[in-house]
């Protein structure tokens, strides 16, 4: 078996449940259900920051707050947020 690193973690009551059912159900230890879920983390969230695009983003917002108030309104609907 690889080494392996202890940790203590905290569940709600109703994970606590889950992670008990879920070990008893597949025949394994709580903690290799635990171990699974950690590994399908990365399949869960491929989000992966992309700091140009945010800079580009951010560019766009100070543009839009440089315009300042303008007479008879913005010059941009919120609608318009959500296109980008």
């Amino acid at each position: 078996m690889a080494q392996m690193v202890r940790k203590q973690i905290y569940l709600a009551p109703h994970q606590e449940a889950l992670l008990k059912r879920l070990a008893r159900e597949r025949g394994v230890a709580e903690a290799e259900i635990i171990r699974q879920a950690v590994e399908q983390i990365e399949a869960w969230a491929p989000f992966r920051p992309d700091r140009k695009t945010w800079e580009r983003e951010r560019g766009f917002l100070e543009s839009l707050v440089q315009q300042g108030p303008v007479a008879g309104g913005r010059t941009w609907r919120r609608e318009d947020l959500y296109e980008r």
